[in-house]
């Protein structure tokens, strides 16, 4: 009989940011992911072309290409279109802003209370 391999998880998070990628990557390693990190959205569409992560957490405004854009471009593209997305938006809670126009799956602001944040928003993205 067979062994099932398992293997774990797979994120990308985009940000220009170091600290906040930093802090994404810090939390996602510590609930079992593999990460990988791109500063832009062009850097991230770069990587897709051979990574399959089973979720993108990309901030909204970056150079090059926006998280908006990014957004765009993985929900047009049939072999990404299911990846669930979270959207880093730094907009107060009850302000419309560019993170609810992306077609995100998810959006989280970045605040003190991101890893909380996090921990909810991949229970409801991935179960």
């Amino acid at each position: 009989m067979a062994i099932a391999e398992v293997r774990p998880k797979l994120a990308l998070v985009v940000d220009d940011s170091m600290l906040i990628r930093y802090t994404i990557c810090r939390f996602l390693e510590d609930a079992g992911f593999v990460v990988e990190t791109a500063t832009n959205g062009l850097e991230a569409l770069e990587m897709l072309a051979t990574l399959e992560p089973d979720i993108v957490i990309t901030d909204i405004q970056m150079p090059k290409m926006s998280g908006v854009e990014l957004i765009t471009v993985l929900k047009s593209d049939l072999r990404t279109a299911k990846i669930p997305i979270i959207a880093l938006s730094s907009l107060k809670c009850g302000t419309k802003g560019p993170a609810e126009d992306a077609r995100a799956d998810f959006s989280i602001l970045k605040d003190i209370d991101i890893e909380s944040q996090l921990k909810t928003t991949l229970e409801a993205a991935l179960g």
